[in-house]
């Protein structure tokens, strides 16, 4: 230990330097992180000449400009930022342990969701959460919504339900919008079986028709503006996967009943056509369900913080 240093401030009132010194390098002014800390400025100062002297090092330039971090000032700056980030993740952790009464967070979710929704924000979330238990159930809307009456979920990432049981809420995230595709070779083909240049009615229900399966939520949306606009597919093959619809598709087999944010990638480069039909489909919202009084609003956002996986 070099004797010419003073003695080091207890570990307390560093910390309280620390955070100082980390806001007059942020703001580089002394006057604005005064400001920023609600503290007066020779306060500020005082406690920046304490860690100076604490570490033995200058760790500002000053001028009628503000300050600067000297090359010893970077250094400290650089192991501070990370030490109170930590400090702000463990903050963030513990209160979401507080919330949950638990150290995890159980999510309910569609295959199609997970992949086109859930998962581009889940790997910041689980970054920002390290020790926090994550588990994910993909299984249908009905089957989520039950599992979160009977308190067997945190959250659900699902369609706005028509319907939702007295002890339920919904978060929007987001709007969808459900459309129906096919290729271009595909409707061509089409046009010369039935002889006649065809739209996209007629395509739809006279041609092969691609559909997730009934128990499925936006296949029953999709089925609901069909019988309200009087079109009854005579040929419908179903599945119980959005991709494998989108792959069908693809190959020609059919018109499909997709998700227009999840096919953006097709239509732009021309792989998929949009098939213009004589009535709109609303758009519909995709959130977050949970029990009443259970999760913060920090909480049902959380996964999709600082997120933007699909554009609308």
């Amino acid at each position: 230990m070099n004797p010419n240093l003073n003695p080091s401030p207890g570990m307390g009132q560093n910390l309280s330097l620390y955070r100082i010194f980390y806001a007059a390098a942020q703001a580089g002014s002394i006057s604005r992180a005064a400001e920023e800390l609600f503290i007066s400025q020779p306060a500020v100062s005082k406690a920046i000449q304490k860690l100076e002297q604490a570490t033995g090092s200058v760790l500002f330039t000053r001028s009628s400009r503000g300050v600067v971090l000297t090359d010893d000032g970077e250094l400290l700056y650089s192991h501070v930022k990370s030490a109170l980030q930590t400090l702000e993740n463990a903050e963030n952790q513990l209160r979401l342990r507080h919330e949950l009464g638990m150290g995890q967070l159980r999510i309910g979710v569609s295959s199609t969701l997970c992949k086109y929704v859930l998962l581009p924000s889940l790997k910041n979330f689980v970054k920002q959460h390290p020790h926090l238990r994550v588990t994910i159930s993909c299984q249908s809307t009905n089957h989520t919504l039950q599992m979160l009456s009977d308190g067997e979920l945190d959250l659900g990432l699902t369609g706005r339900p028509e319907k939702l049981g007295s002890s339920l809420s919904f978060s929007p995230v987001m709007q969808i919008q459900d459309i129906f595709v096919s290729t271009r070779d595909y409707l061509e083909n089409f046009s010369r079986f039935a002889g006649k240049k065809c739209d996209a009615q007629a395509l739809v229900e006279h041609g092969v028709l691609m559909l997730l399966d009934q128990e499925n939520l936006t296949r029953q949306y999709l089925d609901r503006y069909l019988r309200e606009n009087l079109i009854f597919p005579e040929t419908i093959l179903e599945t119980t996967s959005m991709d494998l619809l989108i792959d069908f598709a693809r190959i020609g087999l059919g018109a499909a009943g997709v998700i227009r944010e999840f096919v953006l990638p097709d239509l732009k480069d021309g792989t998929l056509l949009e098939l213009p039909l004589p009535f709109s489909i609303p758009p519909r919202e995709i959130g977050f369900v949970y029990r009443e009084g259970q999760l913060s609003p920090e909480v049902k956002t959380g996964l999709v913080w600082g997120t933007a996986p699909v554009s609308v």
